[in-house]
Order: C-alpha cells, then structure tokens, then sequence
C-alpha cells in the first residue's frame, strides 16, 4: 500500500470514529486516482460511494484538510445540490459559493476556516491565498443554497464591482456530478443510503444539521408538477344517464349507462404576504394544465379569513386575481372544500407559516421555496404527501 493510499485509509477511519452515522454512509467506499482538483465524490451502480483523488494534492494537504472535504462532497449529495441548474457561467459561479456557504458551517474543518459571504462580497476579491472555504454571514446561519444565492445576487446590486468568477475558480471543488448512471437513480440511492444512516444514527448529529437532512430524506423523488397530476388523476366516479349509444351488456334492447366522472379537487391557495409573485405564477401554470385536460377545479383564496371561492376553468388564469396579503389560516378554507364542496381531493399551495390544517380527505401540500422547514416536517408526518416548488 503506497503512502497516499495509507494516508486515505487513515483519513476514513478518523472520519468513522467522528460518529456512527458517518460510518454507516462511508461503510464499501472506495478512492480511485482521477484528474480532479482536490477530491470527488460520485457513487456506483450498488450504491457505494467513490472518491476520485488528487495524488499530488493528497500527497501535499492535511489528512484533516481532506477529513473535511470528504464531508463537504457529502453534504453536497445530502442537500441534491447537484440538480440545480445554473442559468449561465455567471449564476453558476454564485451557485458554488451559495451550496459551500449553505454546508461549510457544519463541518468544523472547514467553518474554522472560512470567510462568510459578507467579507468576500465587502472585500470585492478573494483572499490571497490558493484555495476560498466560503461560510455564511453571522446573521445568515442554518440557511439554505438557495437563500445564499438571493443573498448574493441582492449584495452584488447594492455593490456592482465583485468578480464572481475569479472567486469561484479558488474554491476547492467544483459541484458538477460526474457518473455513469442516471441523476434519477443517484437521488434514489443516496436517499435510501442517508435514510438508514439517519434512522439509525440521526440522534447523534448536531440539531441544524439533523434538520437539514431530515428534511432531505422526506423529500420524494418526483417533482411538484408531476405529484399534482397524478393526485388529479384518481377521478371519483358521479352520476350516471342511460344512453341508446351505449350497449346494454345485459338486456341487448335496453340502453346502456354512462357514469359521469367528476375529480371533485380543490385548490386552496394562501397568499399571504410571503408567497412571492413568481411562485404563485408556477403554481397557477400547473393549475392551467389540469382544466386544459378538463378538469374542473374549485378555488379558495385565503390569508387569515377565506377572501375567494369560485371555479377555475381552462384560460381563466388570464383574469385571475390575487386577493388578501395579511396572515394566514388554512382551516376555514379547508373546511369549506369538504363540507360545502365535498372535495374528493385538495391540493394546499402555502408557504408553511400557518398552523397545520386538520384535513380529512386526500391531501397534497405544494410549499413554496422558502417555506418553514419545520411545517414541512409535521406535514410529512402526518399527511405524507408534500411537495416543494423548484
């Protein structure tokens, strides 16, 4: 065994010793020499983790320095960091600080030695040395990428004159995925891999970082748009009429019967002060593609009161007003779609800063991005079925 491959050895067991469920995520790793810049993380078809390394740059940096960089590469496929997608070099410089500013922090190898976002963007450049860890602003702790990456963007407006770029280029990996199987089967394994890790060993982790993969393992694989779809799929069959048109299968000089099939759905839609326009766009796009297959859909708007009831039918998103603005409380317009409409099923657009609605019929929650964590975790409890716009 050559002298960096001892040094490897001794960095994944220091790393196993630290707690049990880093141990189990590590258990079948592997390192394999690579053109990387510092260390990379892909995993196999069997759910392994593969480490594709440096040489020269384990032969010269810390096994402690590499200690965190295994954690950092982790942290990028705990928080599926690896489905954003950039819309050019630009935002995807500002993507690599906000995902190092949003995992940095709780990895003590690296928080000790990072600068938060405000210094750098203060500063206007990087510092001197050859490798930027980047945390985030002291006021700004526990955040998520993407709550970063607005930072950033809203600091860059104030200041004009940051190189985003050159800084981007010092940071110690890049976050592209590089694996031959697909992204889907990747989210799928790594979810199974960190939810036995978590459900063995969660206790044991710090409690920002507990919540943080808490809510990663609750979330599902398919998205917002395709969870709606198959929610309004389940029809409830209705009213039936005779027709000469059908046959009868009994009595061939009787008609035949044709029920009438009616999804019964009702979309409650929060607008409270914290739903930003764009979302509510989003959500109001995906609404518009449920009547064009023909479905017919209530609607109830509500912040602290219910502010609309109506229907929503196929373009009416043209004309389609957004009323209220104040706090929120999703129960009196719950309680409308099932004693007054007796929806077969609700489809809940809100943000989460509101009491958990007691729902007694199928429910799907739709959370915008910067929904309360804490919601989303009560909700997957009780209800199960929680989606988050993306």
């Amino acid at each position: 065994m050559s002298d960096i491959e001892k040094k490897l050895d001794n960095v994944l067991a220091n790393l196993i010793k630290i707690n049990s469920f880093y141990a189990y995520i590590l258990m079948g790793s592997k390192f394999k020499e690579a053109n990387v810049k510092n260390i990379k993380l892909t995993i196999t078809r069997n759910g392994d983790f593969l480490f594709l390394y440096n040489p020269v740059s384990v032969k010269i940096k810390s096994e402690i320095f590499f200690e965190g960089l295994i954690l950092h590469e982790l942290m990028h496929f705990i928080n599926r960091h690896y489905l954003i997608k950039p819309k050019d070099k630009r935002d995807k410089a500002i993507w690599n600080l906000a995902q190092d500013a949003a995992i940095n922090q709780f990895i003590p190898q690296l928080d000790a030695l990072s600068v938060p976002l405000n210094v750098l963007i203060e500063e206007g450049h990087g510092a001197d040395n050859d490798v930027i860890f980047v945390g985030p602003p002291a006021n700004m702790l526990n955040r998520t990428a993407e709550e970063y990456h607005d930072y950033i963007i809203e600091e860059f407006l104030k200041k004009g004159n940051y190189d985003i770029e050159a800084i981007a280029e010092k940071l110690p990996q890049n976050h592209e995925i590089e694996s031959d199987i697909p992204t889907d089967m990747i989210v799928e394994l790594v979810q199974q891999k960190v939810g036995k890790a978590f459900n063995l060993f969660g206790k044991e982790l710090p409690s920002g970082l507990r919540q943080d993969i808490e809510i990663f393992i609750s979330k599902p694989v398919i998205n917002w748009e395709v969870a709606i779809r198959r929610f309004a799929g389940l029809s409830q069959k209705g009213d039936k009429y005779s027709t000469p048109l059908r046959p009868n299968r009994r009595y061939d000089d009787q008609p035949g019967w044709r029920y009438i099939y009616d999804p019964k759905l009702t979309v409650i839609i929060d607008t409270s002060g914290s739903i930003i326009e764009e979302e509510l766009n989003a959500f109001m796009s995906e609404i518009e593609s449920l009547a064009r297959l023909g479905v017919e859909l209530n609607v109830i708007q509500v912040d602290k009161s219910v502010t609309f009831v109506g229907k929503y039918k196929r373009g009416e998103w043209k004309n389609f007003e957004v009323y209220g603005g104040g706090e929120t409380d999703l129960q009196p317009a719950v309680d409308i779609a099932q004693k007054d409409f007796r929806s077969e099923g609700i489809i809940i657009f809100t943000d989460g800063y509101v009491d958990l609605p007691k729902v007694d019929r199928r429910v799907l929650f739709v959370l915008s991005k910067k929904h309360n964590p804490e919601f989303y975790i009560d909700t997957k409890k009780i209800y199960g079925n929680v989606y988050v716009l993306s």
